[in-house]
């Protein structure tokens, strides 16, 4: 059985609680009294906040991984990662929620985003292959993405901007937990 993930749900009852009582020419700032009076907006700003933490522990715990071995289905610092592999297991561990298995299913599963719009947490896509999405990483900011690149290479960080990967970007994605299992209650 899924579960609301408590962001959806928090938005959903702001949306209902705005829409049911803000009059039809009300502005910006009458809706933000209203969510004001209601102890709403300090709810979205924890919630905010608690989103761009999960990010930032996500991209510290894949940097974590830097250095660690590329072996083709590999899942695990033990044994190696692939691309898709690492994605999988840094999201796994650090929010708690599994991505599909293969790169083209993570970006089946995700919400396209402009590349403008990437923040750090995000996945980057790429044609490495002669196949859109054969390739993944997780943005990390500054214009730069952590993924396992190749058999005989290991976990690191790259630039966008490098001419192979400029070449071959297939878009950016955001994980909406919506979009994706949690891991079992233990």
């Amino acid at each position: 059985m899924r579960l609301i993930p408590p962001v959806f749900a928090l938005t959903l009852a702001l949306l209902f609680t705005a829409s049911s009582h803000a009059t039809p020419g009300a502005t910006n700032d009458e809706l933000e009294k209203l969510l004001a009076d209601r102890g709403l907006l300090n709810q979205i700003d924890q919630v905010r906040q608690s989103v761009s933490l999960k990010a930032s522990e996500l991209v510290v715990n894949a940097m974590g991984f830097l250095g660690s071995p590329y072996r083709r289905g590999g899942n695990s610092a033990e044994t190696g990662f692939d691309c898709s592999g690492f994605v999988r297991a840094m999201y796994e561990q650090s929010i708690g929620l599994i991505l599909p298995r293969r790169a083209e299913q993570q970006a089946a599963a995700t919400q396209n985003i402009d590349k403008k719009d990437l923040q750090p947490g995000d996945l980057v896509f790429f044609n490495t292959m002669r196949r859109a999405f054969s390739h993944v990483g997780i943005y990390v900011g500054d214009g730069k993405f952590i993924h396992s690149p190749k058999p005989g290479a290991e976990v690191r960080v790259e630039s966008l901007s490098v001419a192979y990967w400029k070449g071959r970007f297939d878009g950016a994605r955001r994980v909406q937990s919506s979009a994706v299992d949690k891991t079992p209650a233990e």
